[in-house]
């Protein structure tokens, strides 16, 4: 199993819409539960479960998934994490070694 953390500028909601946007066409999950600071996925690569939760000025991010660090799901995962702003002002999006959108 793989679990990621990160800390993020935006809120639990915009965490959550981002996911919802991406993660899907990304990795060809499907929302299967969770509330309004938390998601829980499921497709053919494996499940995923989001928490965001809100600590002052930032937003802790938590995802966990079934299998190995070196899935498909867990690379996706990780880079979904990457394009959060990390600072309030940052505009997030692809890393220097991705294509851009």
């Amino acid at each position: 199993m793989g679990a990621y953390t990160r800390k993020t500028a935006l809120s639990p909601q915009d965490v959550m819409e981002q996911a919802a946007k991406l993660l899907p066409e990304a990795i060809g999950l499907s929302r299967t539960g969770g509330s309004s600071h938390e998601a829980k996925y499921a497709g053919a690569e494996g499940t995923l479960e989001l928490d965001a939760h809100r600590h002052g000025a930032y937003t802790t991010v938590v995802a966990k998934t079934d299998k190995l660090r070196t899935s498909r799901i867990d690379y996706e995962v990780q880079r979904f994490l990457n394009r959060l702003p990390y600072e309030p002002g940052d505009r997030g999006g692809p890393g220097s070694g991705e294509p851009k959108d």
